[in-house]
């Protein structure tokens, strides 16, 4: 059965922590809930709307006059099994990391390198986050859900989806139009850690043995000693992508920013790091108002307690502006922002 609560403070909804309300927030557990919704309160079909899961990639610059809809899904359901594969369908409400972990525990890989990432389910393929060399695109076989403007309930395989880095059809051309329900996730009975990304084989090597289990611990680690829990400190994680540039343009930047991390993509393009860029250019640790670049990952922009959004803006604004002037690169937001 739907719940619809008008004014609703979104502080404890988004990662940043903002102090802001929406005028209407509709949790739902069932596509016939949206419907009975519709029929229910039928002015709601006019609101401006945006569909929310854990609110940890949202940027709001005041309080929402609209309605938000919050997805409940929340069965773990085992669809199918070989002696290879399994593959797991997953309701939008469940929390990512909550599913990494019942897929650690139960021997199947292909997650494993995602642990930690905060938001639901529903959010991963609309993101198509990553992390540590694995997007979660490489795992996902189709996504179930259902079209607010027409009630149609759609499937989406793998190849419909459009994944790209941190993109994806449904944060393009369906943005809060597309109600994610569900994701179908295959996975692999066996398999081998994906262990050459970043700080991971340095601290996978001091656990011993890169085990499945070892690989979740050894990201929990790394994700814990670089990034804010942001319960305590408001963030949204990366704020900022990756650049993706040429060979030519990386190869340019080494010569005057020697250790610029570098990754290899295909067709003559690289992906650098953007926390790199910003650490160089002299922003990390600064704080502008409440808001301030973090002290120990310059990618991340965080909440040092009443800022508001816009103040966030306004730092990632001149954030992005300094590293274009002194590296002529332009970083792309990763956050949405919702004004």
């Amino acid at each position: 059965m739907f719940k619809l609560i008008p004014n609703f403070s979104l502080k404890q909804h988004n990662s940043f922590g903002l102090d802001v309300c929406a005028s209407y927030w509709l949790s739902i557990g069932s596509q016939q809930d949206w419907c009975d919704a519709m029929v229910k309160y039928p002015h709601l079909r006019e609101e401006k709307r945006i569909i929310v899961g854990g609110g940890t990639n949202l940027l709001f610059l005041s309080d929402f006059d609209g309605l938000i809809v919050s997805p409940d899904f929340s069965d773990i359901v085992l669809t199918y099994q070989d002696a290879e594969v399994v593959e797991l369908t997953v309701g939008a409400g469940v929390d990512f990391d909550d599913f990494v972990a019942h897929c650690v525990a139960h021997g199947w890989y292909g997650v494993e390198n995602l642990s930690l990432i905060p938001g639901k389910v529903g959010a991963s393929p609309v993101q198509n986050i990553g992390a540590y060399g694995v997007e979660v695109g490489d795992v996902v076989i189709r996504v179930n859900g259902l079209n607010l403007e027409n009630l149609e309930s759609m499937s989406f395989e793998q190849n419909q989806c459009h994944f790209a880095y941190r993109s994806s059809v449904f944060k393009e051309e369906l943005l809060h139009q597309f109600l994610v329900t569900s994701v179908v996730f295959r996975l692999h009975k066996r398999g081998r850690a994906l262990t050459g990304y970043g700080d991971l084989k340095r601290v996978l090597s001091e656990m011993g043995e890169p085990s499945l289990q070892n690989t979740r611990k050894a990201v929990i680690q790394i994700r814990e000693s670089k990034l804010p829990d942001p319960k305590i400190l408001g963030n949204a994680g990366s704020f900022f992508k990756n650049p993706v540039v040429t060979e030519e343009i990386a190869a340019a930047l080494e010569e005057f920013l020697p250790g610029l991390p570098v990754y290899q993509l295909s067709d003559g393009f690289v992906k650098i790091g953007a926390g790199f860029l910003i650490e160089r250019a002299g922003w990390k640790g600064f704080q502008m108002g409440n808001a301030a670049v973090h002290d120990r990952q310059a990618l991340v922009l965080v909440n040092k307690g009443g800022a508001t959004g816009l103040e966030i803006l306004e730092l990632a604004e001149t954030v992005r502006q300094d590293v274009l002037t002194k590296f002529g690169i332009n970083l792309e937001m990763e956050v949405q922002v919702i004004a």
